[in-house]
């Protein structure tokens, strides 16, 4: 350790650290533009200047390394003079707007100038000026004057995201910040480089000229999308959701949230919201009352527990409902004498319930330390975006990434190895690796993998996943696989004889919560339609099953053959198939608890009231527990649900975590390419309701409507190019998609995303389709 003086105090900081460290050690605050504590030293605004006893002249504490017996003054008349000096020069060309600015109440410039700049400039020439630009749906660029070239925006872009989206053009007082030419910024997180933007160069497009910083009620919540449960600031006036800010959590999202969290509060406020109890009669929809329609609710399922029996009612929920809702699901279902209640409704295989608890198998802060990491089945970028800037941050210290699925998408870090199959051949993908393992380690393989020989490729992912420090991943699409059990198998033994850890990424924000509470069904899937097993009743809670099912063909004709369906939802859908609509409140609207993928439990309050006449879920399934006279159904808060459901907590969800399964590994081959496969990843603006119904995100390239996605000699046999229309056959239904052609995928792989309207008339994500070029038929 180093030890030098800043200000008279003495502090100790490790070899190699800079003045700026040691000052933020003993908080010490030196002003500053272009320093952040997560990016690279760019030392470019010269704002931190500070004196140094025996230096010639002021330095820069950002980068200036510490050395023993330092002596650092950062309020001396000579560092204050150096500091006004700075401000008074970048005062020069910025605009005086501050009246009209988005930044204005919470600018880093603004700040400091108070402190350090003069109340006149002495210049009076033309300030210059910057054309403003366009970054696209999420990112304003039209006040690009007010820049100062701090470049924290193009480091975030380089170091963090993973693609220089910004850059820096010019040199002097001609330099400016700009996207390449006729690029927008498309980052999965670009909206971070809003918050870090010391000026107000680049704002919220969304949010521009709605409210002021002031106005702004500020409120603890928890994310409600992908499984990281990213902490959040939710800002709120007039009783709507403003604006979505990360709360720094170092341990999850560190400073940073996605864009998903950060803009899909849009949805929030649009008309497409449920804001009234609404009752089918005659073919018309008709607004009522509560008590109403929850007694017609309950009358409901009465009467078909009565006539059909309680196997004939089905309560299908989703992993973004909070822990309490699917705690009060569960029991609302086991109180009716149901066994039928799951959120896992694009999960084909069940073969691991009752044994497997999934969670990620480390903590999210270790991440960054992995040596080597294998992903199955998931394009991070995309699944877990904040997850993937934790990976991104192993590769670059060293790590050996790894990867097995069906596309070769960029996944902005550079892998050791990658293996690229049709979804079907997954299984005999890691039976190779299996081997290869084995081979390396010089153990026997499991049983039935005697005749199963390595590819190169198997041999390199196996020699890459052949040390300390490892992890093995199952991703998001592998749920989903048919074939989940014995991947998982496969996976579990490569994991434990490599000595990696291994975990889910899991889904949803509360996935792990929907195993602990046991909101899950011993029957697999809810919509399949049995001989004799026909359910009559549905009650889907945040569940859109046309978007969130595994088959939506099969989804729709269930509920059109039922005789109650019964939406509790957050949005207006299934009109055309529901009998009862109830609005309940989105997470910003009510109290709940979400647990990520590491097992840690999240609980959070409303940040507003709910709109309209929409309630919180969990108090309209405490009075519908009421109706159908259930007992323990009492609460008065959701802590006594949570409390309920979660015991001790903490350590109890940890202790009911596993990942382990006892299904044994399966060999399997590599199939003769012969009929064409549907690969059916879920985008990531359609991942859930919120999402999928904000205007800014669906002005996204990630937000546009799905493509058929065709290797090039796939498309060449079928005469189409990129752009023209084809037929996509699956199951009883088809879609009418625009081509495009994507060399990195197999042969015999068409890749058709799910959960989008578009693609709602299609059966199993994974599966045979027919694809023909439109106006064609064969």
């Amino acid at each position: 350790m180093v030890e030098i003086e800043i200000d008279g105090k003495k502090v100790e900081v490790a070899p190699g650290s800079m003045v700026m460290d040691a000052a933020n050690k003993l908080g010490t605050y030196i002003p500053h533009f272009c320093y952040h504590k997560k990016l690279s030293i760019a030392a470019n605004c010269r704002m931190c200047l500070v004196e140094v006893e025996k230096a010639p002249k002021p330095l820069p504490a950002c980068a200036t390394p510490v050395s023993a017996g330092m002596i650092v003054k950062t309020a001396s008349d000579r560092a204050v003079q150096a500091q006004r000096s700075v401000m008074e020069f970048l005062l020069i060309n910025h605009p005086l707007d501050c009246p009209i600015c988005d930044q204005a109440g919470e600018c880093q410039l603004q700040d400091l100038a108070v402190g350090y700049g003069n109340g006149q400039s002495r210049y009076e020439e033309e300030k210059r000026v910057v054309a403003p630009k366009d970054a696209g749906p999420l990112i304003s660029m039209e006040e690009m004057t007010r820049c100062i070239q701090c470049t924290r925006c193009v480091r975030f872009g380089q170091e963090v995201a993973g693609v220089m989206e910004f850059g820096m053009l010019g040199r002097g007082e001609h330099s400016e910040i700009t996207t390449f030419v006729g690029k927008t910024v498309d980052s999965e997180v670009s909206g971070n480089m809003i918050d870090l933007c010391p000026v107000g160069a680049l704002t919220s497009k969304p949010f521009r000229y709605t409210a002021r910083a002031w106005e702004l009620g500020r409120r603890k919540s928890v994310s409600p999308h992908d499984s990281l449960g990213s902490n959040l600031i939710v800002q709120v006036k007039g009783g709507h959701v403003m604006r979505v800010l990360p709360l720094e959590n170092e341990d999850i999202n560190e400073c940073w949230i996605s864009d998903k969290d950060r803009f899909s509060y849009e949805a929030l406020s649009t008309d497409q919201r449920l804001t009234h109890p609404m009752i089918k009669q005659g073919g018309a929809w008709q607004q009522t009352d509560w008590q109403t329609a929850l007694e017609y609710v309950a009358h409901g399922l009465r009467n078909i527990r009565h006539e059909h029996g309680a196997d004939s009612i089905a309560i299908a929920a989703t992993g973004h409902s909070t822990t309490e809702e699917l705690y009060l699901l569960k029991k609302i279902a086991s109180g009716v004498g149901s066994e039928n209640i799951d959120f896992r409704l694009r999960q084909t295989d069940f073969a691991l319930d009752g044994t497997v608890v999934p969670s990620l198998g480390m903590n999210i802060a270790e991440v960054p330390g992995l040596k080597r990491l294998l992903v199955i089945g998931s394009n991070l970028r995309k699944d877990h975006p904040l997850l993937s800037t934790r990976v991104r941050a192993a590769v670059k210290a060293g790590c050996k990434l790894t990867t097995i699925g069906s596309t070769a998408d960029n996944l902005l870090m550079s892998t050791a190895a990658r293996i690229v199959a049709a979804p079907s051949d997954w299984l005999a993908a890691l039976s190779e690796v299996v081997a290869g393992v084995a081979a390396a380690k010089g153990v026997a393989a499991p049983a039935g993998f005697e005749s199963v020989q390595a590819s190169d490729k198997a041999k390199a992912l196996a020699a890459a996943l052949n040390g300390e420090g490892g992890a093995v991943w199952l991703g998001n699409a592998v749920t989903h696989h048919p074939q989940f059990a014995q991947i998982a198998a496969a996976a579990q033994w490569i994991a434990e004889q490599t000595g990696a850890k291994f975990g889910y990424t899991v889904e949803a924000a509360n996935t792990v919560g929907g195993y602990i509470v046991g909101a899950t069904s011993n029957k697999g899937n809810l919509f399949a339609q049995r001989a004799g097993e026909q359910k009559k009743a549905y009650v889907l809670f945040n569940a859109e099953p046309e978007l969130d099912a595994a088959n939506p063909q099969q989804a729709r004709a269930a509920l059109d053959a039922a005789e109650m369906v019964v939406v509790l939802s957050a949005f207006a859908h299934g009109a055309d198939y529901a009998d009862v609509m109830l609005p309940i409140a989105p997470f910003s609207e009510t109290s709940g608890t979400f647990i990520n993928c590491e097992g840690r439990v999240q609980s959070f309050n409303g940040t507003c009231k709910p709109l309209g006449d929409a309630r919180p879920g969990w108090k309209v399934l405490r009075v519908l527990g009421n109706l159908l006279t259930l007992d323990g159904f009492n609460y008065e808060t959701s802590e006594q649900i949570r409390d309920e459901a979660l015991g001790a907590g903490t350590a109890s969800v940890q202790s009911k975590l596993n990942n382990i399964g006892r299904t044994a590994p399966q060999a399997a081959s590599y199939a003769n390419a012969g009929s064409l496969q549907r690969y059916a990843e879920v985008p990531i603006y359609f991942a859930d309701a919120i999402a999928r119904r904000s205007e800014p995100l669906l002005r996204t390239a990630d937000g546009q409507p799905p493509v058929a996605a065709m290797a090039p000699a796939l498309a060449e046999h079928l005469g189409v190019r990129a752009g023209d229309d084809v037929k996509v056959t699956q199951g009883t239904g088809f879609a009418i998609l625009p081509a495009a052609i994507d060399a990195a995928l197999p042969a015999n792989v068409v890749r058709v995303p799910a959960a989008h309207p578009n693609v709602s008339t299609l059966g199993d994500m994974f599966g045979e389709v027919q694809v023909e070029k439109a106006g064609e038929s064969k």
